[in-house]
This record gives structure tokens, sequence and C-alpha cells, in this order.
């Protein structure tokens, strides 16, 4: 999933009818029955407005060209108008297989507007569908102009799911308008936010001061006791523990563990953040560190791991998703798993996988469980 980009594109190839109830759609120079992008559920949380938007005859959406958009009618959060440029064939030309989701400010903001958004897909219930939910960061709309997912969501995983239905889906914004974000002064004192990842991280590349080594595959790896110990329970007791004399001198080998994976629970555990991955290979590294996380007990690193893996569930991967989820007690990463399953078509064709076979055999209790609230 890309995110947090800002659109290319300001022009639209289509015009609009708007009513009291909808945003008719009328293709140029072309006649065809209306479609309808839906405002609707204006519900005030707190300082937090949602707004959901239903976008209904979805398949003639289809129609709309790469780079072109359908603009919603506004709402009002925060004394000013926004609206949503719904793309249904993506707003760049390497989106063209996703559709593609941007909120807007009405006019120029002049002034220093800061919101936070959250885009979340809508099951048949009205409920946010958790692995198609997404946060913006906080955004300064007189300065970015607008925000949003260029790959919100794959068109054939939504046209196989449970969440399309009669040619109608639907996703909810939730707008919170930062009210304490002010810049008529500039202060004496600016207060630069903590660098202690990076001091960390360093400290972990320099080498200065390390006093254990481990051993993983043919590589080795320094690393400081006492960060070790600070970061992991499991570390703690192998390190100070009462086998702590036996370790004091002696390379300690870790098995069962590639050497890229443990260089990535070093750097989560030194900088509290994952090294960079390439795209194609991310859901198996991922899997892999959320197998380490758990065996060092690294509780905020396993939640890290669910929900990028959330992002890569389809139909090769889910079945060996789940398995691993029931396997280290994942419970979000489990229910994602289950939901895509049981949507439509996805469990039949994930049948046909060796991830499914792997699922049978290694958790018969979590099969019987998906079956079951498949019928």
């Amino acid at each position: 999933m890309e995110h947090h980009r800002r659109s290319p594109h300001h022009t639209s190839a289509l015009r609009f009818l708007h009513s009291s109830i909808d945003v008719a759609l009328v293709l140029r120079r072309r006649r065809r029955r209306p479609l309808a992008l839906s405002l609707c559920h204006h519900r005030r949380c707190g300082d937090r407005l949602y707004h959901v938007l239903k976008i209904v005859g979805y398949s003639r959406t289809k129609d709309v060209p790469n780079l072109n958009y359908i603009k919603s009618r506004s709402f009002r959060v925060g004394d000013r108008n926004w609206h949503v440029h719904y793309y249904p064939n993506g707003n760049i030309a390497d989106s063209i297989d996703f559709i593609s989701l941007f909120i807007f400010p009405d006019d120029t903001v002049a002034e220093a507007v800061k919101a936070l958004v959250k885009f979340s897909l809508l099951d048949q219930d009205g409920k946010p569908v958790p692995s198609y939910s997404y946060t913006t960061e906080i955004v300064n709309f007189s300065e970015k102009k607008n925000w949003g997912y260029t790959k919100f969501i794959k068109r054939d995983f939504l046209e196989k799911s449970a969440y399309l239905k009669n040619d109608t889906f639907s996703v909810r914004f939730d707008v919170t308008i930062m009210k304490d974000f002010q810049t008529e002064e500039t202060p004496f004192i600016v207060v630069p936010p903590s660098n202690m990842h990076q001091d960390f991280g360093h400290l972990l590349s320099s080498k200065e001061g390390v006093d254990v080594k481990f051993r993983v595959g043919r590589k080795t790896f320094s690393a400081h006791r006492l960060v070790l110990a600070a970061r992991s329970p499991v570390f703690k007791a192998e390190l100070y523990g009462p086998m702590k004399e036996s370790n004091a001198t002696k390379v300690i080998r870790i098995d069962d563990m590639e050497a890229d994976v443990f260089s990535a629970l070093l750097t989560y555990m030194y900088t509290d953040t994952l090294p960079q991955m390439k795209e194609e290979e991310e859901s198996a590294m991922v899997q892999h560190v959320l197998v380490a996380a758990d065996r060092y007990n690294l509780a905020r690193l396993k939640l890290i791991c669910e929900d990028k893996l959330c992002k890569h569930i389809d139909t090769a991967s889910a079945a060996s998703i789940l398995a691993l989820a029931e396997q280290h007690n994942c419970p979000g990463l489990k229910e994602a798993c289950m939901e895509f399953l049981r949507s439509s078509g996805s469990l039949e064709a994930a049948m046909e996988t060796d991830g499914f076979e792997y699922l049978t055999t290694s958790c018969p209790r979590v099969l019987k469980e998906l079956l079951s609230k498949a019928r």
C-alpha cells in the first residue's frame, strides 16, 4: 500500500449534478444511467467529524480512465468545506489496478489548517475493516493542498469481497482538526524531537562498547548486553540470569533464524523501527520477524509485524498467514485473515494453495472455526 501521497492531478474530466441526496455523475459526450456518490452520516465524535462516502454503481465507474476522478459533494469540518476525489482506476499510472482516494479543502487554504484523516473501508454492517483502515500523518493543508492513498485497495480484491454488495461499497472519512496549531508567534526556544533512536542506532553500527557477540548462520553480530536486556525480558534472562557466567565470554549461537532476520531484530531493539525492505520481499521477511518478536517477547514489534502483514493478505498468502497468526497468538491478524477468507470467492481460491494444505495439517482447530463461520 502506498500512502500519505499527495495527488498530482488537479483537473477533472467529469461534470456533476448536485442534489440534496447525492452527486450524479455525467460523463462528457456520453449518455448513461446516473451513478451516485452519496455523503451521509455526518456525525460528530468529540472534536472529530466523520462522513461516509457511498459509491453506488461501482461497475460503471470503472469506465473512468486512469488519472481521472469523480468528485464528491462537499462536507463541512472546522469552518471549512472539504471534498473527496475518487479515482476508480488510480491517480497515477503505477496505480491503475487500484482505487485511489484523496481529500481536499474546497478552497485555497491561506491560514494554517492542520488535520488528521482516517480512511476506512466499511463492511456490510457499517464497521471499519481493520486491514483497510489507514490514518494520515497530521497534515498542514495550507502547504500540502491534498492528502490520501494512491493504492487504497486493489480493485480485483474489492470485487471478490463481501464489501462490494449490489454494486455498492462505502468508505468512511474521520476528520480531526487540530485546534492547537498556531503560527502567530515564533517561540524563543524550539525543542527538537527526540533523536534517541538515531543515537542508539549509531551505537549499534559503530560497535563502540559492545560486550556480547551472537553467531547467526555464518554471520557474527556484536551488541550491548544492557540494551538487549532493557528491551527484551528473554535476553535479560539469558544475559543476566543463572546462565550469565557461561555466556560471559563465548559467542552465543542463535539457531533457527536467518541472519537478516536477526539483523532486523537488532535494528528494532536499538531504534524502535524496522529497516527498509523491498516491497516484493516485505511479506516473507515480516513473517520471520514476527516469529522472532514472539520468541524474544517484543510485544510492540509483534504488533508492527501484524499490521504490515494485514496489508499483504491475498488469495495466495491468506492461509499461511492465518496459520502463523494462530501459532503465535496474533488475534488481530487472525481476524483479518478470517475476514478475507470468508469474503466471496476467496476461500475457494485459497483452498488450492500450498498454504491451505499447511493450515489443514498444522492448525485443524482454526480450520474448523473458519469453515463453520464461512457457512
